[in-house]
C-alpha cells in the first residue's frame, strides 16, 4: 500500500490549495476509496481547455482508485454560480439546460473514464420540499455568505446581488452532503464555494470533506481565463485545424502554464516557435489522433507559413437576387453576430479571394463572387456559389 502522506502529495501536484492542511493524507489512511466530487454547472454547451485541468485531476483520483463523482448541475444552472462574475448570470431554459448536460457529459468522458464515473444530476436532491429547503437555509448565515469577495467587491461598487445567488454555495454545499463528498475539486475561483461545503456537512452532522483548487488556464488572449464568452477558447471538440491553430496564437510567456496543466510536462528546450508546435501536435493527438495532429500542422503551414488556401473549402449558396449584404452573409456562414460582421470588416478581418474587404463595402455585386472565397480571420473559409 502506498504510504498516504506521499500518495496525498502526489495528487496535490500542480494544486494551488490543498485544504485543510494535512487532511488528505489522512483520509487516504482510511484504506478506503475516497469519494471524489467534481460539480460542472452546463451552463453552456461545450467544455474547452481550461475545464481539463480540473477534469485531468479527477481522472488522477481516478487512476488511483477513487471514486469520481461528476455531478452535473441541472438545478444549480438555473441559479447560476456568481464566482468572477460582476453581474448575475443570465436564467437559462430547461431545454437548454438539458441540451447543454448532454453535451457536457460526452465531452467530460474525453478525460474521465465513462465506466468508472458515476454521474448524478443535482436536481435529484435539490428539487427539494419548502421544508427541507428552510432548513438548509437555516445551516447558514448571511453574514458568513456576504464575507465572499465577489460580494464584498459588488457591495462597494454598489451593484445588485440577487437572493438567488447568496444561497448558490448552500445549494452547492448540500451536493456535498448529498453524495458524500470526501474530497471536493474546483478552480481557484471556486474556493468559497468548496470550504463552505464543508459547513453544510458539519451542518447536517457529515464529516467534511477536504478541497482541491486547481488553477485557472489563462486563455489564448493571453489576459483573461479561459471562457467561451470572451472567444479566447479551445474547444475539445474544435476540428483539429481550429484546435492547432488557436494554440498557435498563444502568448509565448503562457508556456510553461499550458504545458505542465495540459500535458504535465515542461516546455522543450526549442525556440518558442517549434515548442508552440510541438504543444499544438501534442493537445490534438490528445484530444483526437496522431494523424489528426499531422494534418492539423500541415493545414497551418499552408494557410500561415506558405499563405495557400486549404485542400478543402466548404462551399455555401447565394441565391442570385441582387447585391449581397455582406454583413448578413457573414453572420449566415460563419454564425456571427451582424454587429460582429461589421466590426470584422471594419478592422480588415474580411478577404474574397485574398483581397482584404474596405470597411465601406457593405454591399457586393453578385459579378465575380460566384467560386470566390470568403475568409474571416486567420482559419475561416467558404467558397460561394451563387444559385442562378
Amino acid at each position: 500500500m502506498a504510504d498516504p502522506r506521499a500518495e496525498a502529495e502526489r495528487l496535490a501536484t500542480n494544486a494551488v490549495d490543498v485544504l485543510p492542511e494535512g487532511a488528505l493524507a489522512e483520509q487516504l489512511e482510511l484504506a478506503r476509496p475516497l469519494r471524489v466530487k467534481l460539480g460542472i454547472d452546463p451552463t453552456t454547451p461545450d467544455i474547452h481547455l481550461g475545464h481539463t485541468v480540473v477534469l485531468s485531476k479527477l481522472r488522477e483520483f481516478q487512476d488511483a482508485g477513487h471514486v469520481v463523482v461528476l455531478i452535473i448541475g441541472d438545478f444549480t444552472a438555473r441559479v447560476g454560480d456568481p464566482s468572477g462574475r460582476t453581474a448575475e448570470r443570465p436564467v437559462l431554459s430547461d431545454e437548454e439546460i438539458s441540451a447543454n448536460a448532454a453535451t457536457y457529459q460526452e465531452q467530460a468522458f474525453k478525460v474521465l473514464d465513462r465506466d468508472r464515473t458515476e454521474v448524478r444530476f443535482n436536481s435529484e436532491w435539490l428539487e427539494m420540499g419548502s421544508g427541507e429547503l428552510l432548513g438548509l437555509l437555516s445551516r447558514a448565515t448571511v453574514a458568513r455568505l456576504l464575507e465572499r469577495d465577489i460580494f464584498e467587491r459588488r457591495i462597494e461598487a454598489d451593484e445588485p446581488i440577487s437572493a438567488l445567488e447568496l444561497i448558490y454555495p448552500l445549494l452547492q454545499g448540500y451536493d456535498s452532503v448529498a453524495i458524500d463528498a470526501d474530497v471536493e475539486l474546483g478552480g481557484t475561483d471556486q474556493k468559497f464555494n468548496l470550504l463552505f461545503g464543508r459547513d453544510i456537512q458539519t451542518a447536517y452532522g457529515k464529516p467534511p470533506q477536504s478541497i482541491i483548487t486547481m488553477p485557472l488556464l489563462i486563455g489564448t488572449d493571453g489576459a483573461q481565463k479561459m471562457s467561451k464568452s470572451l472567444g479566447n477558447y479551445v474547444g475539445v471538440t474544435d476540428v483539429p485545424e481550429e484546435m492547432f491553430g488557436r494554440l498557435m496564437s498563444i502568448p509565448d510567456d503562457l508556456m510553461p502554464d499550458y504545458f505542465r496543466l495540459l500535458l504535465s510536462a515542461d516546455v522543450p528546450d526549442a525556440e518558442p516557435n517549434q515548442a508552440k508546435r510541438e504543444l499544438g501536435r501534442r493537445v490534438v493527438e490528445r484530444f483526437h489522433d496522431r494523424a489528426a495532429a499531422e494534418a492539423a500542422e500541415e493545414h497551418f503551414d499552408r494557410l500561415h507559413v506558405r499563405h495557400e488556401l486549404p485542400e478543402e473549402i466548404e462551399e455555401a449558396t447565394v441565391a442570385a437576387n441582387g447585391p449581397v449584404h455582406l454583413p448578413a452573409l457573414l453572420a449566415e456562414l460563419f454564425g456571427l453576430s451582424r454587429s460582429e460582421a461589421r466590426r470584422l470588416i471594419e478592422q480588415g478581418g474580411v478577404r474574397i479571394d485574398d483581397r482584404v474587404v474596405d470597411g465601406g463595402e457593405l454591399d457586393l455585386p453578385l459579378d465575380g463572387l460566384d467560386g470566390a472565397v470568403v475568409q474571416v480571420g486567420k482559419r475561416r473559409h467558404k467558397r460561394l456559389r451563387v444559385e442562378r
